[in-house]
């Protein structure tokens, strides 16, 4: 089984950025802690971290015959960004949307995901452990497919 997890724009900057919303925790040691979580699941995850829309789309639209389930955390595209949505919904791929900080308390244009509507389901507010909570839950979703 192959996992896709994207991080999305400003995730590069964890550790530095805004550690009172995001947590001290770098992208490296989440990344790390995902790869052995799935060691430990059996499955391979494919790992990309970028800032552009266009990219993530290309992402998404790659996963289609060759993973069996996205992570992805599309950070402030989560807000406005239909391609990725649309990415999303036409692969038919399942996916789970993770957030390190609670989206749903912050300011109120985060409140509003358009990527929820075509995925699996969301986790948020977690800081690092909600890339654990996300894989978790998308390893579950397929193996009870």
């Amino acid at each position: 089984m192959k996992i896709l997890l994207i991080h999305g724009p400003n995730l590069n900057l964890l550790g530095t950025r805004e550690t009172g919303v995001y947590g001290a925790e770098t992208l490296e040691s989440i990344n790390g802690r995902c790869l052995k979580l799935a060691e430990e699941l059996g499955v391979e995850l494919d790992i990309h971290q970028t800032n552009s829309e266009g990219e993530i789309v290309d992402l998404v639209q790659s996963a289609a015959g060759t993973a069996q389930g996205i992570v992805i955390n599309p950070g402030a595209y989560t807000h406005y960004s239909y391609a990725i949505r649309d990415a999303l919904a036409a692969v038919k791929v399942p996916a789970v949307e993770v957030h390190l900080s609670n989206i749903h308390s912050r300011e109120e244009f985060r409140h509003k995901s358009v990527i929820a509507p075509v995925i699996a389901g969301q986790i948020a507010g977690f800081q690092g452990d909600s890339y654990i909570l996300g894989l978790r839950a998308i390893v579950g979703i397929i193996n009870n497919a």
